[in-house]
């Protein structure tokens, strides 16, 4: 059975009543139990866990300490291009968008990696809009081998690929691929992504499965919080990473967890998520599952990233550029959506240190297979 046959048994109303209709006690003996389950999360993202968030961000605060330690990972994207063939109501990138697009060349993809080399970076995420053509498997081929003398660790978040696709860029050095279903509400996925490839829901929701077959390292999925009710897509995210670790149970995971921001003929969120309902949906997500990481951008203000280091952050980006060369040169292309937290990598490092944390810069590599083995 794969994921999207579990899926198809569970009904979204049915699973939104479920949710808001979750008890002060449902909340108390979620937090009280040694092992959750997906129901006992449907608890904690309930309205009636609110009252709990002081309770609820102690424990995760202790379960992350636990099995992280005092360390939080540095991450940051390199956007290869801003071309995409598909229409997407929340994205600056967007097909019928009229923008200046741009794909970075050999020489421009070295520069970036310099750039962020020079900032302390040893782990890097490769973006792209969704364009099979312009910057399909070949293209993306092309980019890790280049980047690979530069980082340790090469992610990506590109368009969903078969499985023979992954496993050849597995030959050439990639190590994580991040995959968002935007929106688990079947019915209105097709409005949110009228036109183009994105449009196929169920090739989508497939795309974990066949990273879990293909072998990769580690797989990060989750939602845009906003474009539907938040409580419902994370719920369905939890549901599928508890299938995930049960079935590829090899592979590494992560959740992050992005609201809808400004950007050029973008939609306004159809339901807000407050800074204290994020808090919520993060520690919910650390109480259900201690090994997961979850990730924080630099979409989040200043304020808010201060507060969320000891709540069960485990990774967060700094001095993101959301456009196609735009570390080592003015950019020419708009970007995908705007920064909220500007801060540069020395900053933020140095608020990470004065928590009391560690900044790690490398998140993994390859060598460490000779040794597992």
């Amino acid at each position: 059975m794969n994921f999207k046959e579990i899926f198809d048994t569970y009904n979204w109303d049915k699973v939104k009543q479920s949710i808001y209709n979750k008890t002060s006690t449902d909340v108390l003996h979620a937090l009280q139990k040694e092992k959750r389950t997906p129901e006992d999360f449907k608890a904690l993202i309930s309205p009636a866990a609110l009252p709990y968030l002081e309770q609820m961000a102690q424990l995760s605060h202790q379960l992350t300490k636990k099995r992280f330690g005092r360390t939080i990972q540095m991450y940051i994207p390199m956007y290869l291009s801003s071309e995409c063939q598909n229409i997407c109501t929340y994205c600056g990138f967007s097909f019928d968008n009229k923008i200046k697009r741009k794909t970075l060349s050999n020489e421009e993809i070295i520069l970036e990696a310099k750039a962020i080399k020079a900032l302390g970076y040893d782990h890097v995420l490769l973006v792209t809009g969704e364009a099979n053509e312009r910057v399909g498997v070949q293209y993306l081929k092309n980019a890790i081998k280049l980047l690979r003398p530069y980082f340790s660790h090469v992610s990506i978040e590109v368009q969903p690929l078969d499985q023979a696709d992954y496993e050849e860029l597995n030959t050439v050095g990639l190590n994580t691929v991040l995959v968002y279903q935007e929106t688990y509400h079947k019915e209105n996925y097709k409005t949110h992504h009228p036109k183009g490839k994105k449009s196929n829901f169920n090739y989508r929701l497939e795309t974990p499965d066949r990273l879990g077959r293909s072998g990769i390292h580690k797989m990060g999925i989750g939602v845009l919080l906003g474009l539907e009710d938040w409580r419902v897509d994370s719920f369905f995210t939890a549901l599928h990473l508890d299938y995930l670790e049960k079935t590829y149970w090899q592979s590494k995971y992560s959740i992050s967890f992005p609201r809808l921001r400004p950007a050029e003929g973008v939609l306004l969120p159809k339901m807000e998520l407050s800074d204290k309902e994020l808090v919520q949906l993060i520690c919910a997500y650390r109480i259900l599952n201690e090994e997961v990481e979850l990730s924080m951008s630099t979409r989040e203000s200043e304020k808010f990233r201060n507060h969320i280091i000891k709540l069960g952050i485990t990774s967060i980006s700094a001095g993101s550029k959301t456009n196609p060369g735009g570390y080592a040169a003015e950019p020419e292309s708009l970007e995908q959506f705007e920064v909220s937290d500007e801060r540069s990598p020395k900053e933020i490092s140095s608020m990470i240190r004065e928590q009391g944390y560690e900044v790690v810069w490398k998140d993994w590599d390859r060598a460490l297979i000779a040794l597992e083995e």
